[in-house]
């Protein structure tokens, strides 16, 4: 187990070195002039030589990717002279159009982000998870047609209109829920929670879809192995062959899924983000497009590759605690 570990941590590192370089190229490289880029479409040309020197474009181009990998895990002084300005660890690069550290900003909207994410996450699975066992349960049944009905039907409709629908529904015409507005946990879970339900609404509808989908096909599957035939001749009940053996091993074409979901939504849900006006790295990426700040759209990019990374591998983990099977 151990040897798998740092097997998979050096992977990790790979991964993330690779998407930093790749990242580099694309803000660093290709533009005809990254400092223009950098700087935003309003930019004097003061200003625009101060980023020249932060960026470093002068040197030799392997000592500028030096450079920007080392600043993420120990910081850096970037320019020097009258144009020095020192980034702290992680520096993600610095943000000419707020004027402020690309990480701070990303500190920032996170709490926002992950919240999001994190209750949107446990709505769809619970959705998801159970429409998929029940309709795998009474496969070729008039309730298995009508599951996976709604569940194709929920899939195709975008995460905006379900978020539209939602705020019409239960906030315009049955005044149920408040317009959402981002309240730390902290201060009060208990608006934190109501003032979120609306967006974890909106992405759970969609991500469930989709689970149960899944959920159902490998329900199916697992189903059928040898091994259940045997606990069911072994006279168990059916509560624990399904959901200590099948549910079990069909759990991991599930948890790579969630991985990869979960990762990327906790680097910010730009649309439902936007809908709701919830101040998370979603829209700040969304506010950096618009206004061509690359520094952010950069920094959210390597946040969002670090949390997919670091979300597999702790999946790859899981694997073993979910499938009994699985022995590293």
């Amino acid at each position: 187990m151990i040897v798998y570990l740092g097997r998979r941590l050096l992977g990790v590192v790979g991964v993330l070195v690779a998407v930093a370089a790749v990242t580099f190229t694309i803000f660093y490289v290709l533009p005809s002039d990254p400092a223009a880029a950098a700087c935003g479409k309003s930019c004097s040309v003061e200003r625009l030589e101060a980023i020249r020197a932060h960026m470093g474009l002068d040197r030799p181009l392997w000592r500028q990717f030096a450079d920007f990998v080392t600043g993420v895990f120990t910081g850096r002084t970037m320019g020097t002279g009258q144009y020095a300005l020192h980034c702290d660890f992680p520096c993600f690069g610095y943000s000419y159009e707020n004027s402020e550290a690309v990480w701070d900003l990303l500190m920032d909207r996170l709490p926002v982000s992950a919240s999001l994410a994190v209750g949107a996450a446990v709505l769809w699975l619970l959705l998801g998870l159970s429409t998929g066992v029940a309709a795998a349960l009474r496969k070729d049944t008039l309730t298995d047609r009508a599951l996976m009905i709604g569940a194709v039907a929920a899939a195709s409709m975008p995460v905006y209109f379900t978020s539209m629908m939602l705020i019409y529904g239960l906030i315009r015409v049955a005044g149920l829920l408040p317009y959402p507005e981002y309240v730390p946990f902290g201060d009060d879970p208990a608006e934190w929670a109501s003032n979120l339900l609306l967006p974890w609404l909106a992405l759970a509808v969609l991500y469930a879809a989709m689970y149960a989908r899944q959920s159902r096909s490998s329900m199916i599957e697992t189903m059928a192995e040898p091994y259940i035939r045997t606990a069911r001749a072994k006279g168990l009940p059916r509560r624990t062959v399904v959901v200590k053996h099948g549910l079990r091993s069909g759990m991991t074409p599930i948890l790579t899924l969630f991985g990869m979901d979960l990762g990327g939504l906790l680097a910010g849900a730009v649309i439902t983000e936007s809908i709701f006006g919830l101040p998370g790295i979603g829209r700040l990426f969304y506010g950096a497009l618009s206004t061509g700040d690359q520094p952010v759209i950069l920094g959210v990019t390597l946040l969002a590759a670090a949390f997919i990374v670091v979300a597999n591998l702790a999946v790859d983990l899981l694997y073993a605690v979910v499938d009994p099977r699985v022995r590293y």
